[in-house]
């Protein structure tokens, strides 16, 4: 198939997310967002008692994200998140996808 022989590369949204949490919850974040295939930037303890955390995570890593972040923080957290660029998937989702593709492809042609 020529289109498999040009090796495709499934590319996905990355954001920059900024944080703000209290600074006893910084480990809990920090572990949540690697857990999600995030790479931390930045932390920077503020005066008021809380620290902003940037990190650029994968979009599809954040969905539901604000309430575990309230979860998390016991209400206290907050964040907001901007498109930063695209980067190819990771090999293991990128085959994940694919069997998901084929098996699709051969339940439609079964009706």
């Amino acid at each position: 198939m020529p289109c498999q022989k040009a090796r495709p590369v499934v590319l996905e949204p990355l954001v920059t997310a900024e944080i703000e949490t209290p600074a006893d919850t910084v480990g809990d974040i920090t572990s949540d967002l690697s857990a999600r295939r995030g790479r931390i930037n930045d932390t920077r303890p503020k005066t008021n008692g809380t620290t902003s955390i940037a990190a650029l995570v994968p979009l599809a890593e954040l969905e539901n994200y604000a309430s575990r972040l309230q979860s998390m923080t016991g209400g206290e957290g907050n964040f907001n998140m901007t498109f930063s660029h695209y980067e190819p998937v990771p090999a293991n989702i990128q085959q994940e996808l694919t069997r998901d593709y084929k098996s699709a492809g051969s339940e439609s042609s079964a009706m």
